[in-house]
């Protein structure tokens, strides 16, 4: 079931360069995201970090070089992405697959011990809006007093009728940061199914795909919204701290 070193660096690298498509700034928003999470973990000697639907890691590969005393435990449903991950930054952290939000996953992470901090970047929004709440829960759960959730994502304005305004915003600082050559997700998950090395890995996902229909993410809901569910989870405090367009860096802080 494992991939070649040099697959998985092709196909991550693949992944980075179309990614860019999609998240305004996104390397901006990476540093934005770890420079919270070294802030929350300063004086923390071996901080416990958790990072949610972490595709190939990403994000746990730029923590890991920001903060490398930290141990980081990746969670991801796709077992396609968790392998390029687990080969291409095997280093960087523990891959877990497990579906976030289904019963059991959290228990499935098997964590030593409570999280300093909670990590998603373009993922969250894939929960359906009738789990987000005690999604926001078990998070709360987990995470030691004074520790954080932070998720950088796409929100709308809290006004829907400004939405097409700061998606437009985003679209153009987009364009004008350029780079993003002609991969976008649907051509790059239509090569990597095609790959032979792939194919063992492409057949686990599509057994393991969930059987409901996802109840369509959360995508509609603003910032305030996520705001008001977090602080009903147990999150005393919430803020933005970064944003572009409709793209956010949203922080919560438990007491």
């Amino acid at each position: 079931m494992g991939v070649s070193m040099d697959a998985a660096r092709t196909w991550v690298e693949r992944w980075e360069r179309q990614q860019q498509r999609y998240a305004v700034d996104r390397e901006e928003r990476f540093t934005v995201i770890s420079d919270v999470v070294e802030h929350v973990c300063a004086g923390r000697t071996r901080p416990l970090l958790l990072d949610l639907g972490c595709g190939p890691g990403s994000l746990s590969a730029r923590l890991a070089r920001r903060l490398p005393d930290a141990e980081i435990v990746a969670v991801d449903m796709d077992p396609v992405l968790l392998e390029l991950g687990r080969t291409h930054h095997a280093d960087a952290a523990r891959y877990v697959h497990a579906v976030i939000g289904e019963d059991g996953w959290a228990d499935a992470l098997e964590l030593p011990r409570s999280l300093d901090v909670a990590v998603s970047t373009t993922a969250l929004h894939y929960l359906p809006a009738r789990d987000l709440l005690e999604t926001y829960r078990s998070l709360a759960a987990l995470l030691r007093p004074g520790g954080a959730l932070v998720n950088g994502d796409h929100f709308p304005p809290d006004m829907r009728s400004c939405s097409d305004l700061t998606a437009h915003v985003g679209r153009r600082r987009a364009e004008r940061a350029g780079g993003h050559g002609s991969e976008d997700w649907e051509s790059w998950w239509r090569a990597a199914a095609a790959d032979p090395e792939l194919a063992d890995l492409f057949e686990q996902r599509e057994r393991s795909r969930p059987s409901s229909g996802g109840g369509g993410g959360n995508r509609h809901l603003p910032v305030c919204r996520h705001a008001e569910l977090l602080r009903q989870a147990g999150f005393s405090r919430v803020t933005p701290v970064w944003q572009v367009g409709d793209s956010c860096v949203l922080v919560a802080l438990k007491d």
